[in-house]
Formats: structure tokens, C-alpha cells, sequence
């Protein structure tokens, strides 16, 4: 049993039922094992596989607050952990002319004025939280350091006010699309799961998931379409919900079977660019792909 998520041998389902989710062996156990180690888990794999969604699943599952750091480039300890909210203090400052310095710096570094980001906020939380550094590959490598500090000890120091641990360790879940190479040192305090695009199989079953009222057949057939599209050379392939997206369109439009006419109206849910919707139709044999696989992925 781990700490919040339970039995390692209901997690699938309960991630499929309570969260809308639908896992592999290998995501359940990844999940379930950085709970139980208390570790990090780092999710790697190209944008739209569902990496940000099993952080948002994980704290549907566990009821926990999902506190994201949304990671870009020029991220720095303000934005990710704390700072003072100078207008305040400014304010303060002129409400208390005449005092000395020592008694005016006494009373505008308190928590009044501490404004908390993600990772302070995490650490800060008598709640559970599942805390999410979303696409950490975007930042560089002096914020690395400090992600570093953070996920090492789940302490921060704060010159004015002193050291915060963490009241409870919160369940961290690190995203990256691999646009960098990430240290060895974040590696090695994370749990570490590739995340690639599913097979037409899981595919089905996460749009049937997501989309209740969409026939099994047509379910099927826009799992294997989606499924070829992403075999051709893309600028941007179809993420998943794109695909969850496109199955929606197709029961708005009342449509109960796939052929070329129906994919190549339905193909801006899908792909966002031109030369891609134009190597989709010139390169794809669109009914083929619709029922190629029959009775399986």
C-alpha cells in the first residue's frame, strides 16, 4: 500500500473510474511507486501524450490541491518560490514615517507581505497537494539548481523569516518534452517514466472514456486514423486530446462511420497547420486507415 494511493492492484481502475484516466501497467506503477518512495517522478516524452494529465489525475485520485509551476524560459526564484509584495511594503513604509528603520523593516517582512508561489506554497500546505513542474526542460539551468534545492530537502530558507519545511511532503510530478537535456542530478532524484503516444487500442478506450456517446465502431475507427497520422512525417501530430476533441466533433456532426470526405472536412480539430493537413490527404489512404486493424490494434 502506498501513503495516498492505495492497492498497486486497483490503481488502473481507480485512476480509470475516479479520474477519467486510463494507464498502462507501467504508468500505474511509476504513480504508484513515487508515492510510496516519496519521490519525484519525472514524466519525459513529446507534448500532448497525457503527461500534465496524470498529474491532474493523481490529484483527483489522492483529493489532493494540484498546485502547477508553469516552467518558461527566465523563470527565476520570484516566480517560483516567493516574494515580497513591494507595493505593500511601500505603502507601509510611508504609513510609518517617522519611525526608525529597525521598526519599519520589523514590520514589513512578515507574512503580510509574503507572496507564496508554487513551490513555497507546496512546501507550505497543511493540505495534501500534488505539485506539478510542468515543462521544467524550458528553464535553465541555474533554475534547475534551485528545483534542485527544493526537491532535495522540501525546505526552504527565507532570509527574513528563516527556514520552512514541509509540513507534509507533497506527491511531485516534473514534466519535459525533451527539448534539453536535463541534469543527472535532477535524474537521479527522480523516478523516471518515458511517455509516448498510445496504440490504437488504448486510444479507443481513452476516447470511449471521454467521449461516452460515440459508437464503439466509430470510437475504433478514429483510434486507427489517428493512430496512422501520427506514422507520417508532421510538423505537429495529433496529441490526445486533439483526438478526444475530433471524436467529439464527429457525434456533434452525427457522423456513424469514417470515409475520406468525413476525415478530410473534420481535419482543422486535428492538425493545426496547413502543410501537415496537406501531407494527411496527399500521403494517408484515409479509408484504409479507418479500418485497417479491424477486430484489434
Amino acid at each position: 500500500m502506498s501513503k495516498r494511493l492505495g492497492d498497486t492492484a486497483t490503481l488502473r481502475e481507480r485512476l480509470r473510474r475516479e479520474a477519467a484516466y486510463v494507464a498502462d501497467d507501467l504508468i500505474a506503477d511509476a504513480l504508484f511507486l513515487a508515492d510510496g518512495l516519496d519521490k519525484p517522478l519525472l514524466l519525459e516524452g513529446p507534448a500532448g501524450v497525457g503527461k500534465t494529465e496524470l498529474a491532474k489525475a493523481a490529484a483527483a485520485l489522492t483529493g489532493s490541491r494540484l498546485l502547477r509551476l508553469q516552467c518558461h524560459e527566465g523563470l527565476d526564484e520570484a516566480r517560483a518560490l516567493y516574494e515580497w509584495n513591494y507595493k505593500k511594503q511601500l505603502l507601509r513604509i510611508q504609513a510609518d514615517d517617522g519611525r526608525s528603520w529597525e521598526e519599519t523593516e520589523a514590520n514589513i517582512f512578515t507574512e503580510d507581505f509574503l507572496l507564496e508561489r508554487p513551490l513555497l506554497a507546496a512546501i507550505r500546505s497543511p493540505d495534501p497537494v500534488v505539485l506539478l513542474i510542468d515543462e521544467v526542460d524550458r528553464v535553465e539551468m541555474e533554475t534547475e539548481a534551485l528545483l534542485l534545492e527544493v526537491l532535495s530537502d522540501f525546505q526552504v530558507s527565507i532570509p527574513e523569516l528563516g527556514t520552512v519545511s514541509a509540513r507534509r511532503k507533497p506527491l511531485v510530478i516534473l514534466t519535459s518534452n525533451a527539448t534539453r537535456e536535463l541534469s543527472e542530478a535532477l535524474r537521479r532524484r527522480c523516478l523516471y517514466l518515458h511517455l509516448d503516444y498510445p496504440d490504437a487500442e488504448r486510444e479507443r478506450q481513452i476516447i470511449e472514456l471521454r467521449v461516452p456517446d460515440i459508437r464503439p465502431a466509430l470510437a475504433a475507427q478514429a483510434a486507427r486514423v489517428v493512430h496512422a497520422m501520427r506514422g507520417l512525417d508532421l510538423r505537429k501530430p495529433p496529441s490526445i486530446s486533439e483526438s478526444v476533441d475530433w471524436a467529439r466533433s464527429l457525434v456533434l456532426l452525427g457522423v456513424t462511420e469514417l470515409d475520406a470526405p468525413v476525415i478530410t472536412r473534420t481535419l482543422p480539430v486535428l492538425l493545426k497547420n496547413q502543410p501537415d493537413q496537406e501531407r494527411a490527404t496527399a500521403d494517408l489512404d484515409l479509408p484504409a486507415a479507418a479500418y485497417r486493424g479491424r477486430g484489434g490494434a
